[in-house]
C-alpha cells in the first residue's frame, strides 16, 4: 500500500470522543496505538469529496434545492465479471460524529492496514458524513430552524444517493455502522435488501427508541429548548446551559463503569475528568446541530420489517452499554426474526468501553472476520 495517513481529527463523534477522553493509563495505550499506525506500512491515502443532491424531498414534506453530502474514501472500486461493484464497504457513524472518526488508530489502524480485514488496498471504503453532521449540509451552516426536520429515513436515503449516484457503487460488500449508524444499518437491510452481501450493526437495538433511551434524549431536547439563551433558536452565542445538559447526558450515556472506576479511583480524579470532558465537549457541540441529530431518531422503528433482510447479519453489543443495556433482552429476542442473523454480547471487561466499544475494533474484529467468511464472494 502507498502510505496510509491516518489523521487524528479534531472533530470526532462525541460518543467516540467520550470513549477516548483518557485517564493516564488509557492515554498511554492510545498513544502507543497512534505511534504504531503512524509507523505502519504504507497504504492508499484517504480522498475527501462532496456530492450534491438536488431538490431532495424530506419525509416531513420539506425540500432543499441542494443537500451536500461529504465523504471520505479509501481505495478504488472494483467490478466483478457481471459488472457489479464487488469490494465496496460502507461505514456509518453515530450521532454528532463524522466519517472521519473511523480514521482513528483504534478503528482504521486495526482494520484498514495491509493484510487486515478491510485492507484498503483491496476494498473501497466509504465513510460519509451524514446530513446534519460534519462537512455535510447542517442547520449551523446558516439555515438554523429553517433547515428541514430530517429523520433517520432521510439520512439513509441520502447515504444511498451518495453511494449509488455520487460514487457509482451499485453493490456493497459490507454495510456496518456504530450507534446511530448501527440503526441505519438495519434500515439499509430493510430498504435495500439486495444491495449488500453482509450487515454489521454495532451498539444499538432494532426496536423503536423508548424507555430510558427515549427519556434521556427527550431530556436533552427539552433542556436545549428551555435554556433562556436558546431564544427560540435565534441565539447569537451558543446557549451555555443547553450545551451543559447535552454534555452531561452524553458523558453518562457513553460511560464505561469498570474502566472509569479503575482510571478515576478518587473524587479529585473524577472531578478533574468531568471538568475537562465537559469543557472539551461543549467546545465541539453546536446546539442546533445536536438538537436536530438527537431528534432525528424519533421515527426509528425497524422491528416489523426485520424479516425483509436477506444479507447475513453480525449484530454486536457490549454488556456495559448504558444506551442498550443487556438486561432488556431485546437483542436476543429480536435477532430471531432475521433470517441469517447472529447476535453477540461482549462481556464487560477492561477491554470494553461502554457504548463506545463500537469503535474499538480489536474487541470485536474476530466477529467481523467470521461475517466476511460467512458471506464470502469471489475475492475483489
Amino acid at each position: 500500500m502507498a502510505r496510509i495517513r491516518i489523521r487524528i481529527v479534531k472533530r470526532l463523534g462525541l460518543f467516540v470522543a467520550m470513549a477516548i477522553m483518557l485517564a493516564p493509563g488509557q492515554a498511554r495505550a492510545q498513544t502507543a496505538a497512534e505511534n504504531a499506525v503512524q509507523n505502519a506500512p504504507s497504504g492508499p491515502a484517504p480522498h475527501e469529496g462532496d456530492f450534491v443532491i438536488h431538490n431532495f424531498r424530506f419525509q416531513s414534506g420539506e425540500t432543499m434545492p441542494e443537500v451536500r453530502m461529504h465523504y471520505t474514501t479509501f481505495g478504488t472500486p472494483v467490478k466483478n465479471a457481471r459488472g457489479r461493484t464487488a469490494n465496496a464497504v460502507l461505514v456509518l457513524h453515530g450521532t454528532s460524529g463524522t466519517g472521519q472518526q473511523f480514521l482513528r488508530p483504534i478503528f482504521a489502524g486495526v482494520l484498514f492496514g495491509p493484510g487486515q480485514l478491510l485492507d484498503a488496498s483491496k476494498y473501497y471504503i466509504i465513510l460519509p458524513d451524514n446530513v446534519g453532521h460534519g462537512k455535510s449540509s447542517k442547520p449551523s451552516d446558516g439555515m438554523h430552524a429553517r433547515f428541514p426536520q430530517y429523520d433517520y429515513a432521510d439520512m439513509v436515503a441520502l447515504q444511498h444517493e451518495l453511494v449509488e449516484k455520487g460514487l457509482g457503487v451499485d453493490h456493497l460488500r459490507l454495510v456496518m455502522g456504530t450507534s446511530m449508524g448501527c440503526m441505519h444499518s438495519w434500515m439499509w437491510g430493510e430498504a435495500y435488501p439486495d444491495a449488500m452481501d453482509a450487515l454489521m450493526p454495532l451498539a444499538c437495538l432494532p426496536v423503536q427508541i423508548a424507555g430510558r433511551n427515549r427519556i434521556w434524549r427527550k431530556m436533552v431536547i427539552d433542556g436545549i429548548r428551555q435554556d433562556p439563551e436558546w431564544k427560540n433558536g435565534e441565539y447569537t452565542g451558543e446557549p451555555r446551559a443547553a450545551l451543559q445538559i447535552s454534555a452531561d447526558f452524553l458523558l453518562i450515556a457513553g460511560s464505561a463503569p469498570l474502566r472509569m472506576q479503575k482510571d478515576l479511583p478518587t473524587r479529585d480524579a473524577a472531578d478533574k475528568y468531568l471538568d475537562e470532558s465537559v469543557k472539551r465537549m461543549t467546545a465541539e457541540l453546536d446546539a442546533y446541530d445536536f438538537l436536530y441529530a438527537v431528534s432525528a431518531s424519533r421515527d426509528y422503528d425497524p422491528l416489523s420489517k426485520l424479516d425483509l433482510i436477506k444479507a447475513p447479519v453480525m449484530f454486536i453489543n457490549s454488556a456495559d452499554d448504558f444506551i442498550n443495556p443487556p438486561e432488556l433482552g431485546i437483542a436476543e429476542r429480536e435477532i430471531k426474526k432475521v433470517k441469517n442473523g447472529k447476535f453477540v454480547l461482549l462481556p464487560a471487561s477492561e477491554q470494553t468501553h461502554g457504548h463506545g466499544t463500537h469503535t474499538w475494533a480489536t474487541v470485536w474484529q474476530q466477529y467481523l472476520k467470521e461475517l466476511l467468511e460467512q458471506s464470502s464472494t469471489p475475492s475483489p
